[in-house]
This record gives structure tokens, C-alpha cells and sequence, in this order.
């Protein structure tokens, strides 16, 4: 099994002290689909927004598909890093003035220097596989939440990463457009993407994650299978999480 990503006691702190990050380890294997869960302020983003550079460390090291991330790491290392590492998050982040199969054919073009025709071309696919492929040539605005949100993720697979983050990609969303993001994120995991999901999307966690990680006060308080997790929680702390939902 290959390991994507392995951290090693990451350290991260903000002001008066407080430790959004305490010596947390892991590793996450390639092909794996690890949801991380946690009460608010648990600091289960600042920890996934580590893996491509969006947080840096104050202690620790990262390995991210053989980069090294720590707390002296430069630019070159982050860059390189998000070439292979997409990233969707809460907000939709789409450039309200650009249609949206610009938006998705920017990085492509701009970046990884495609030709416009080809990136063009893998975008309407990708809204093809996202089922919104008529909303090509429509600008943010005109689009539901859900749809684009569809379009974030789309944009974010237009650079063919090999891992996928998703930092709780739904709680923006109506309830009624939840369910049309959790299905391409279902098929995108059972095509075999390295997927970490920050969620409170219980259903997702059980049927779709590998392994699921409760997060609590910068640290991994619990961790392991989905059905082991949901059926005998350990911890007091995640008892109580799970009785909310």
C-alpha cells in the first residue's frame, strides 16, 4: 500500500496559545477515502488545509506525495504540491465574472500551460460527469448552490490531482442540494480518488469513507472503520458528537 500523505507530530498554533494543532500523526494511503469529523474549533480544517500549503506549521513535517512540508518549507515546495493536490471548499470560490467553463479552463491554460482547445475539451467533460454539462457557457450567479459547488469540484479535478480535500464542501449548501454534491463525491471516491473529507455528513462517513477520524482539541482523539467507530464509539467526547446527529 502506497502511503499520499504522512504527518508527522504537526504542530500548529494561533494566538494566546492555543493549539489548533498538537502533535497530530497519520497517514493516509493512496486510494483511501478518510472523512475527518469534530466539533467546531476541533481544528479538523487547519488540519487538512496543512496538506496543500494553506496552513503552515509551527512544528512537525508533512509528506505529500514525496514533497516535504514543515515549518521552513518554501514556495517551490507548496507549489509543487498543489499541482497534484485539489482542494474544494465551504464557499465555492468561483470568479463571479468568468462562465463557468472558464472558470474551470483558467488553471489549466494558465498553469499547467494546456492548450485551450484541450483544456476546453476536459472541462465539458468534467461537467458532463457532474451532470451540468448545459451550464457551460452561464456565469456563477445564474447557478444553484449545489451546481456550483459541482462546478468547484470539476474546476478542482481540471488539474488531474492524484488527492482530493474537501473542507466540509456541503454545510454552505440548502439541505436539498447536499445530496447532489455527496453523489459525485461517492463516485468520485469509487473511482478510486485519495479523498480527505472534512464532514458532518454522517451518511457519507459510513458508506463511503475507509476510515473515519474524530478530531478534538488539535488532537486525533479516535480513529478506525466507519461501522467500528459509529457502532461502539470509545470516547466519551465522541459519543456525544455522534448523539447530535
Amino acid at each position: 500500500m502506497t502511503v499520499a500523505i504522512r504527518a508527522t507530530e504537526l504542530v500548529k498554533s494561533y494566538s494566546q496559545g492555543v493549539k489548533a494543532l498538537d502533535g497530530v500523526s497519520l497517514e493516509v494511503n493512496s486510494g483511501e477515502v478518510l472523512v475527518v469529523m469534530g466539533p467546531s474549533g476541533s481544528g479538523k480544517s487547519t488540519l487538512i488545509r496543512t496538506f496543500n500549503g494553506l496552513e503552515s506549521l509551527d512544528g512537525g513535517a508533512l509528506d505529500v506525495l514525496g514533497e516535504r512540508l514543515d515549518a521552513t518549507h518554501g514556495e517551490r515546495q507548496v507549489r509543487a504540491i498543489r499541482k497534484r493536490v485539489g482542494m474544494v471548499f465551504q464557499q465555492f470560490n468561483l470568479f463571479p465574472h468568468l462562465s463557468i467553463l472558464d472558470n474551470i479552463t483558467l488553471a489549466p491554460i494558465k498553469v499547467q500551460k494546456r492548450a485551450k482547445a484541450d483544456a476546453e475539451q476536459r472541462a465539458i467533460e468534467l461537467l458532463d460527469q457532474m451532470g451540468i454539462r448545459e451550464q457551460a457557457h452561464k456565469y456563477p450567479a445564474q447557478l444553484s448552490g449545489g451546481q456550483q459547488q459541482r462546478v468547484a469540484i470539476a474546476r478542482a479535478l481540471a488539474l488531474d490531482p492524484e488527492v482530493m480535500l474537501f473542507d466540509e464542501p456541503t454545510s454552505a449548501l440548502d439541505p436539498e442540494r447536499v445530496g447532489e454534491v455527496l453523489q459525485v463525491m461517492r463516485q468520485l471516491a469509487e473511482s478510486g480518488m485519495t479523498m480527505l473529507v472534512v464532514t458532518h455528513e454522517m451518511s457519507f462517513a459510513r458508506e463511503v469513507s475507509n476510515r473515519v477520524l474524530f478530531f478534538n482539541n488539535g488532537v486525533i482523539e479516535e480513529q478506525g472503520p466507519p461501522e467500528a467507530l459509529f457502532a461502539n464509539p470509545r470516547s466519551v467526547r465522541l459519543r456525544s458528537f455522534l448523539g447530535q446527529f
